[in-house]
């Protein structure tokens, strides 16, 4: 529910975000993560990207708000790491369970005078939604930021806890063991998870999404005849294949054993099909570049969701799984 409120600037006094009640256990929480100061990672880059790119915002952000800080732990569209939490817009953001908008900044008596609204980056926009973690404390915000005044619907407010959610299910990854340790992406845990969010995103926005059900051919073999070692070996250069095939907003994880999956929104079937016709040629590469005595090769199911029929995630996951099984035995024949 939007919180805009308009006053007019000349009574203006900037207000300094309150602190949570459980602020104590929340910054706890918030540094037994590790996460501050730490390197930029492409989950989290991923997110920022897509939120630009849907609502077409000049600034994107994952903001974990600190003692006194708010830090970035992803940022598109602004040069900067950080900023001071008494000026920040997240430390008001964290206060409730929603989305927390100002559609004019300058016509805020909250926010008027503030210094990121008067000068650099001249915040006229700003929506946030809180990222919470398994205790409940909200450590920051998936935020946007326009340098123009805008309106932000109910639906805007819907996409954008959409796209928070998937930004939260990553950071509790930290402690979920959602990253298979082999190949460092997603396990099945990990995938169902950021998956069953991004699904959510695409049926709301009518968007296309398509998942494809991957098995590493002759698996087996290769551990029996090269031993286990090299089997790991293969695994791990099939999902670095599959990863830089992958376009920015995709998914990819490893279900178990040699079952993989990739799940593609905002793709229609030709272009799903250019991202397989890739990987197909990164495999006939990396056999021919690596001599490794077997070649890697693979089988797959392809679905594209159907609003009407595939009502939850495990619906794409078992129809992909019968059409890689069905196309594995076709080519055995």
């Amino acid at each position: 529910m939007s919180v805009y409120v308009s006053d007019s600037k000349s009574d203006s006094v900037m207000d300094k975000p309150q602190l949570p009640d459980n602020e104590e256990q929340r910054l706890r929480t918030l540094h037994s993560l590790k996460v501050l100061d730490t390197a930029p990672e492409e989950r989290f880059d991923r997110l920022t990207r897509l939120a630009q790119h849907v609502f077409d915002m000049p600034v994107a952000l994952v903001s974990l708000v600190d003692e006194n800080r708010q830090w970035f732990k992803s940022c598109q569209g602004l040069d900067a790491e950080q900023t001071s939490r008494s000026v920040s817009f997240c430390g008001h953001a964290i206060l409730g369970d929603s989305a927390f908008v100002i559609e004019d900044a300058k016509a805020d008596s909250r926010f008027a005078d503030n210094p990121l609204v008067t000068g650099p980056p001249h915040v006229r926009f700003y929506a946030g939604y809180p990222i919470s973690y398994l205790d409940g404390s909200k450590l920051g915000t998936l935020c946007l930021i326009d340098h123009q005044p805008r309106q932000f619907t109910e639906r805007d407010q819907l996409i954008l806890e959409d796209i928070a959610k998937i930004a939260e299910a990553e950071l509790q990854a930290l402690e979920l063991a959602t990253v298979d340790e082999l190949t460092g992406i997603y396990n099945r845990r990990g995938f169902l998870s950021a998956a069953a969010q991004a699904m959510s995103l695409c049926r709301r926005q009518q968007l296309p999404l398509t998942l494809v059900f991957i098995d590493l051919n002759e698996f087996k073999p290769i551990n029996d005849r090269f031993g286990h070692a090299e089997g790991d070996k293969a695994l791990k250069l099939f999902a670095a294949l599959l990863e830089e095939v992958c376009r920015e907003t995709d998914l990819v994880a490893r279900m178990g054993g040699d079952e993989f999956v990739l799940l593609l929104a905002n793709a229609d079937q030709p272009a799903v099909e250019k991202v397989l016709k890739r990987f197909s040629q990164l495999v006939d590469k990396a056999n021919q570049a690596q001599q490794l005595g077997y070649a890697i090769s693979f089988s797959y199911g392809m679905v594209p969701m159907d609003m009407t029929k595939h009502k939850q995630l495990t619906d794409l996951i078992a129809e992909g799984d019968a059409l890689m099984y069905e196309r594995k035995q076709q080519n055995r024949r």
